[in-house]
């Protein structure tokens, strides 16, 4: 399995998953042959990948990455508590404690857990994929940091909430980047986390820890942050985490900024470390990412196509490549497997578009 652009299909690719849309209708079932007039349908739909079984992607499983995992299991838990906290039920939020304890307990099932990005979003369901994103990759950090049990919680909590203002926020973001945007846009987007933190600052069964990160996960080290320009000791470790963890999820998918491919989004957290993020949660976030995700298809420095076949926990820069086109260009006779942890001299050079 491997996922690919709508704009990549040639026609006849098999189908490795449902596409469903935003109202959990089936479009098309696993297994349906994809042909080339249904590219410009679905992308009216605002499909923009889907996920294929062909030769090149054969024994590659995206379904045991932990995110593909934890989207499965929580996203429709967490898109049903804040939609219906999104009608003033607010008595229903304190459920999204069980979602917290659920990802909480899938990590700890892995200890050594490499976070791969191998799943696709889409923009109905951006909010609470991204949550769960920040979330576990929050957890994670926090493990790595040696965090107790009880800090680890609120921050997970903290971290499924950071984001939880946008339910007030007045206009379409969906397509908006910072950058580029008005001042009044920017403005209103930076309201998000006044508006979050106003809606659960008495909200009792919340820690501190947990309204904290609300509030200030855009604080950043040197005082370029927001809303209070905090520096250094004055921001939090959950804060500290939650930070991270929100900058290289919404890079990684556009959200809000420009996108970014896995590997310069790390070379971006990596070169503010020290500056807007902490250092000792930049060593955790860069021992945990992998920085080619599996099923990426990746170049070597040997002029070689490859594709991730899968990771190694204790080196997330260097995974297992399947050689699918040698220097010379051509498909190799067999399937040639390549353990950069082994082969030292072999190092990946960039990544491609299907």
């Amino acid at each position: 399995m491997r996922i690919i652009s709508l704009d990549s299909i040639k026609g006849n690719e098999r189908l490795a998953k449902d596409i469903i849309n935003q109202n959990e209708t089936v479009l098309m079932t696993a297994g349906t042959v994809v042909r080339k007039e249904y590219i410009n349908r679905l992308k009216d739909l605002d499909i923009e990948y889907i996920y294929v079984e062909d030769e090149i992607g054969k024994g590659i499983n995206l379904t045991d990455s932990l995110e593909f995992q934890i989207k499965e299991q929580c996203q429709k838990a967490v898109q049903n508590i804040l939609q219906k906290y999104s009608y003033h039920n607010n008595s229903e939020l304190e459920e999204i404690t069980l979602v917290a304890d659920e990802i909480i307990y899938d990590i700890m099932q892995e200890p050594e857990v490499i976070y791969n990005l191998s799943s696709i979003r889409s923009k109905s369901e951006s909010t609470y994929s991204h949550s769960l994103n920040v979330c576990a990759l929050s957890v994670i950090l926090s493990f790595r940091l040696k965090l107790p049990r009880k800090r680890i919680r609120e921050i997970a909590i903290g971290a499924l909430l950071h984001d939880i203002g946008f339910t007030y926020i007045s206009l379409d973001y969906n397509n908006i980047d910072l950058e580029n945007c008005s001042d009044k846009e920017r403005k209103e987007i930076k309201k998000h986390i006044i508006y979050g933190y106003s809606a659960i600052e008495k909200m009792d069964w919340l820690a501190p820890v947990s309204k904290d990160i609300v509030i200030s996960h855009h604080e950043r080290l040197d005082g370029s942050g927001y809303p209070f320009h905090l520096k250094e000791s004055r921001i939090k470790i959950g804060s500290k985490i939650v930070a991270v963890s929100d900058e290289f999820d919404s890079i990684v998918y556009g959200n809000l900024i420009r996108k970014m491919k896995v590997h310069d989004a790390i070379d971006y957290i990596v070169s503010q470390a020290g500056v807007k993020f902490d250092l000792s949660v930049v060593k955790a976030f860069v021992a945990s990412v992998a920085a080619y995700p599996t099923g990426a298809l990746v170049t070597t420095n040997e002029e070689e196509i490859g594709i991730v076949l899968r990771q190694n926990p204790k080196c997330p820069t260097r995974p297992v490549v399947r050689i699918i086109r040698n220097k010379e260009g051509k498909k190799p006779e067999e399937w040639i497997e390549r353990d950069l942890t082994k082969e030292l001299t072999l190092f990946i050079t960039g990544t491609i578009i299907d």
